[in-house]
């Protein structure tokens, strides 16, 4: 449950949470944060931000696909559901791999 305290002239402050990371991950926070001169609180605040704001297109768009597959036959529900993923922004990938698997040559 988030905390919140007042300032000193008696008005409420923000909530505040308390959030426990890996030291890799707060590594790579701190990395974002200093690229974009943020702090790193700030950083985390953008990137929750969008990380909400993600899950919840994610789940309008399952919503709507659920609407329109019960709403219309078959053939036509997948071919909106279709329609409807090919309008959303295509989904890009982050930074580099860790590590990239390549075949061993048989031989």
């Amino acid at each position: 449950m988030p905390t919140r305290q007042n300032s000193t002239s008696g008005r409420p402050k923000s909530p505040r949470i308390q959030v426990v990371l890996p030291e890799e991950l707060c590594d790579r926070l701190s990395a974002a944060a200093e690229s974009e001169s943020r702090t790193v609180s700030n950083m985390a605040k953008v990137l929750i931000q969008q990380g909400l704001e993600r899950l919840e297109q994610n789940r309008s768009a399952l919503q709507e696909t659920l609407e329109i597959r019960g709403s219309a036959p078959s053939g036509e529900g997948f071919r909106k559901a279709l329609e409807q993923q090919q309008r959303q922004q295509p989904r890009r990938l982050r930074g580099l791999p860790r590590r990239l698997r390549l075949p061993r040559p048989s031989g």
